[in-house]
């Protein structure tokens, strides 16, 4: 039996249909909030820029992560989210609150990719990027923060990556929006601080979600000249613990920063690699 500490508090979770959204979504759920879920998907009309690497999961992952989480005695709402667009992050945010109540709980795992060396980067993939994970990061946290400072309490926890402090020659876009995520993380806590309001990062390692294992095998495929499996099990094999990180340990780290007990963990980054720098 999880013990109920988030009984009565509503949280919305961006990228929440898979992978560390679904797992931060579930764990607050399994803690007892409401939880509003969204995610862009599959058949959105927002076009995949060309090189972009992103996971968007189909109308039916979205339905079954809502079932799933309901199933746990919460109430939830799903829907398409464009974090990009300023209007779908409103009416994302309208729609939790109509339907569960004022925000506590903000949890951004939106996020996606791009393999290119700088010297060589298309710029609208460079700006596609930043849009998604740092921007659209920003665009959630300004819906939500004012009600949680007024109210005295809130939890924030945008999801970055050791890649924020881990230089890699193929992921600059990438690096610098995470890095772009852990500063403004830390502004958010600033200013949540008098009100007892939080936030934090969480920084994996490599994660086995399904963009993860797809990232890695971009990797292995194009710039490797690997089988995607192979590469998998080398890096599994080259961490420090031997595998790579699951899910539902982020989900669990979530939940934690989200207890009345750790209310002064604010303005950190949290690393989850197994002891990997990357």
């Amino acid at each position: 039996m999880h013990e109920k500490f988030l009984s009565g508090r509503v949280a919305m979770v961006t990228g929440g249909a898979s992978g560390m959204g679904r797992a931060m979504a579930m764990a607050f759920a399994q803690a007892g909030a409401n939880v509003g879920i969204g995610s862009l998907l599959s058949q959105s009309s927002a076009k995949r820029a060309d090189g972009e690497l992103v996971n968007r999961p189909g109308q039916e992952e979205l339905d079954r992560t809502k079932k799933e989480i309901e199933a746990l005695g919460v109430r939830c709402v799903a829907v398409d989210l464009d974090v990009c667009d300023v209007e779908s992050v409103k009416r994302f945010h309208k729609t939790v609150v109509d339907a569960l109540g004022p925000v506590d709980i903000l949890a951004n795992a939106a996020g996606i990719t791009a393999e290119h060396l700088t010297s060589h980067h298309p710029e609208s993939l460079w700006l596609k990027v930043m849009d998604v994970n740092a921007n659209g990061t920003f665009r959630t946290t300004r819906e939500v923060l004012p009600g949680m400072i007024e109210r005295g309490w809130g939890r924030i926890v945008n999801i970055a990556s050791t890649a924020a402090s881990v230089g890699s020659p193929m992921s600059a876009a990438y690096c610098a929006s995470k890095a772009a995520v852990v500063g403004f993380t830390k502004a958010v806590a600033q200013e949540g601080a008098p009100a007892l309001v939080t936030a934090n990062t969480i920084s994996p390692g490599w994660v086995e979600t399904t963009f993860g294992r797809e990232w890695l095998t971009d990797i292995a495929e194009k710039q490797m000249h690997k089988k995607g499996d192979e590469f998998i099990a080398e890096q599994k094999a080259d961490n420090p613990q031997k595998r790579m990180i699951q899910p539902t340990e982020i989900g669990a780290t979530a939940a934690y920063l989200c207890r009345d007990e750790a209310v002064g963990i604010t303005g950190q980054d949290i690393t989850i690699s197994a002891g990997s720098a990357w």
